[in-house]
């Protein structure tokens, strides 16, 4: 099967997220029959399995380089990809080939025709990532959850670390008591054998995981938090305190204050994995180099541009405060921005900051669920943006690049499906 052949076949499956998360009748038995019939790959390596609204793809990141600084060999697994469906599945910081991508499509291919219980788009990808870690001889795996945590495929594995990084409002109607109900969701991820770290902290909630019944459960702001974090050339530098250590002077690469707390999480994960402090040099060597692909990234200069996949109120609103504390001092500032449905544009609007003095391009991405560009426009100009919409992406970062000439800024954002095609068009 070649690659073409293989993203044709999981075309051929219903694909949630396609469909904004809408789903009903959650059940793990397909995916439970797939590693039963796979011979439960998923129980040939260890692994720490992270959910939460939003900082899953940084905090993932974060660990899997600081194990890979432990010499061990590392898979990660995430959701969605930027570029090529292969970025998904990683070892050792790199995506899988294409050819081992198909292989294992092909292989599934014939396991699902076996079971009884028909299989989603996500649960074959999921699959074929356990598959490619037990072949490939991955020691650990960091696996982000799609949705939520309870019933998402990928939750058959018994994780070492379980995490929990925040709960936000998204995925939800926001009907009754939604955050106690995405709460008792999300930490269906941790097992008796875990360790659960928490990173939102919300005191109303801490029945929830505390009773979820894990060995046992690390909160932020108790057993860990962060003491310091200050902007620097490139990045934060951070003081985090940890169940089992302090780190002083941490600098990590990357821009934004929610990205330390992202790295006080994963400093607490991966010492609850090793079940020991880490060596100074290890975290320098991991946090000193990272790279986030689509968070707050740095990808052109005069003018800047700015890729960030944020897609949600808290994203948003953390955007917001990096644009102002890492890059105040560039003028215009120039969106280009898309949004998919059900979110309103005129609330990712509000929550970014944008207002006069900004410019706005709406711009459609390649989704079912894009929201036209003058929709986009029009909330934009409502709250005293000079607003105009565009066909592409693509005509949209040339007329954004014109607009913010040498010393203003171009941000891409609203959408990862943005993020995706323009950091395409300028890597």
């Amino acid at each position: 099967m070649s690659f073409t052949e293989a993203l044709r076949y999981l075309d051929q499956h219903i694909n949630l997220e396609a469909r904004a998360g809408y789903f009903e009748d959650l059940s793990l038995n397909s995916m439970e029959r797939l590693m039963e019939l796979s011979g439960d790959p998923h129980r040939a390596f260890r692994s720490i399995h992270i959910t939460g609204t939003n900082g899953k793809g940084s905090t993932a990141t974060m660990i899997a380089r600081l194990l890979q600084a432990q010499g061990l060999r590392v898979g990660r697994y995430s959701s969605p990809h930027l570029d090529s469906i292969t970025e998904r599945i990683e070892i050792d910081g790199e995506p899988v080939s294409r050819e081992v991508f198909a292989e294992e499509v092909l292989a599934l291919r014939g396991v699902a025709e076996m079971s009884e219980y028909p299989a989603s788009y996500f649960e074959l990808l999921t699959a074929a990532a356990y598959r490619i870690f037990a072949v490939e001889g991955v020691e650990v795996a960091v696996v982000e959850v799609g949705v939520l945590g309870r019933f998402d495929a990928t939750n058959v594995i018994d994780a070492d670390v379980a995490i929990v990084t925040n709960i936000g409002k998204d995925h939800t109607d926001g009907e009754g008591d939604w955050r106690r109900n995405i709460a008792g969701e999300k930490v269906g991820i941790a097992k008796p054998t875990s360790t659960l770290i928490v990173g939102e902290t919300d005191p109303e909630l801490l029945d929830i995981f505390e009773g979820e019944g894990a060995a046992s459960v690390l909160l932020a702001g108790r057993e860990f938090e962060l003491l310091s974090d200050q902007p620097a050339v490139g990045g934060r530098l951070v003081d985090v305190r940890t169940a089992k250590g302090l780190y002083e002077d941490i600098f990590v690469a990357v821009h934004g204050a929610h990205q330390a707390i992202n790295a006080s999480v994963a400093l607490t994960a991966t010492e609850a994995f090793f079940e020991a402090a880490l060596a100074d040099d290890v975290v320098a060597e991991a946090f000193g180099e990272l790279e986030l692909p689509g968070r707050v990234e740095v990808i052109g200069k005069e003018p800047t541009v700015v890729l960030d996949g944020a897609h949600n109120p808290q994203a948003a609103m953390a955007l917001e405060q990096t644009l102002t504390t890492a890059f105040g001092g560039a003028s215009p500032r120039v969106f280009v921005l898309a949004t998919t449905k059900p979110r309103d544009p005129a609330d990712f609007i509000a929550d970014v900051g944008i207002g006069a003095g900004d410019y706005v391009i709406g711009t459609p991405v390649n989704s079912p669920r894009s929201v036209d560009p003058q929709q986009i426009a029009d909330a934009a100009a409502a709250v005293g943006a000079t607003a105009e919409a565009s066909g592409d992406i693509e005509d949209a970062l040339e007329r954004a690049k014109v607009l913010a000439g040498i010393e203003g800024i171009v941000i891409v954002t609203g959408s990862l499906y943005a993020v995706g095609e323009a950091r395409s068009e300028l890597v």
